[in-house]
């Protein structure tokens, strides 16, 4: 049986990416007190209809005294045999949850007549760290749409074959902040820039203009050599550690030409070689 243990901020998508798990046929259970989490699984692997497939949310809606145990019930359910388990943790900025929440008029579960949303948010966070520090995915939701979620979820969570390592090159902006849910950040910023060419400004990474513009540089051609290298060199050492999923964060000014140029570039190559590889543009999005 295979168990996805949900968790993350209030207002960060738990509830997209859970309807999204049950659209892909798992037995999906919401805000599942943290303690009874081993009983459940002794209770479906006993089943004789148990569903192959499992999801649960957990999240700060448990007790505090809880959710302290759970990294240790967590660890003990990865030594269950006959069960496989993933830990998916989503997040976002601050300022975007602070706006989700205002947007909706919903209430923060930590809210209080001595707390405000800004603090029950960052409380919040510093409750539900031991989980994130446990997450085999993080993902940020900051810029995703609810479909971009639920197409997130699916894409690297069912399309992953059991035992293989999930590979995701993500190109963003430095101007615009270092995302969340990267394993490793590459700033390509020192590549020549065709922002600089007005003919080139409004072309992306993608377009063949910007691609035979950067494919003349020999700066470029060295670094997608060195980074092939490198990931090449340790992507199977992090997959015998037994990593479910990987993401590469490539990084330029803007995020819309040169961190895009090479990160389709990099995901051309490795899906050459390995059955799940992903590109996202956070700013093209």
């Amino acid at each position: 049986m295979k168990l996805v243990v949900l968790s993350g901020r209030s207002g960060s998508g738990k509830s997209t990416a859970l309807q999204a798990l049950e659209d892909i046929d798992f037995y999906c259970i919401d805000n599942l007190p943290a303690l009874l989490l081993p009983e459940l699984i002794h209770q479906m692997l006993q089943a004789p209809d148990r569903p192959e497939r499992l999801a649960v949310s957990i999240d700060a809606r448990n007790l505090v005294s809880n959710l302290r145990q759970v990294p240790d019930i967590l660890r003990d359910i990865s030594q269950i045999a006959d069960l496989s388990s993933e830990v998916i943790y989503l997040d976002a900025a601050e300022a975007t949850l602070l706006k989700r929440f205002n947007a909706t008029r919903r209430k923060h579960p930590l809210t209080s007549s001595g707390a405000g949303l800004k603090e029950a948010i960052e409380r919040e966070r510093l409750l539900l760290e031991p989980i994130a520090s446990l997450a085999d995915i993080r993902i940020d939701t900051s810029r995703l749409t609810l479909y971009e979620l639920r197409d997130t979820i699916k894409l690297r969570v069912a399309q992953r074959p059991e035992q293989s390592l999930s590979l995701q090159f993500q190109s963003f902006g430095f101007k615009h902040g270092l995302p969340l849910d990267v394993d490793f950040t590459f700033d390509v910023r020192a590549l020549p820039n065709p922002y600089w060419i007005p003919e080139l400004r409004q072309y992306s990474g993608r377009d063949p203009e910007i691609k035979t513009f950067l494919e003349q540089s020999e700066e470029v051609r060295e670094m997608l050599n060195d980074l092939r290298g490198f990931l090449e060199k340790w992507i199977p050492r992090f997959s015998r550690d037994n990593r479910s999923y990987l993401t590469i964060g490539i990084g330029c000014t803007g995020g819309q030409h040169r961190s895009v140029y090479i990160a389709e570039s990099l995901a051309g190559h490795f899906s050459q070689h390995m059955d799940n590889v992903q590109v996202r543009h956070r700013e093209l999005t």
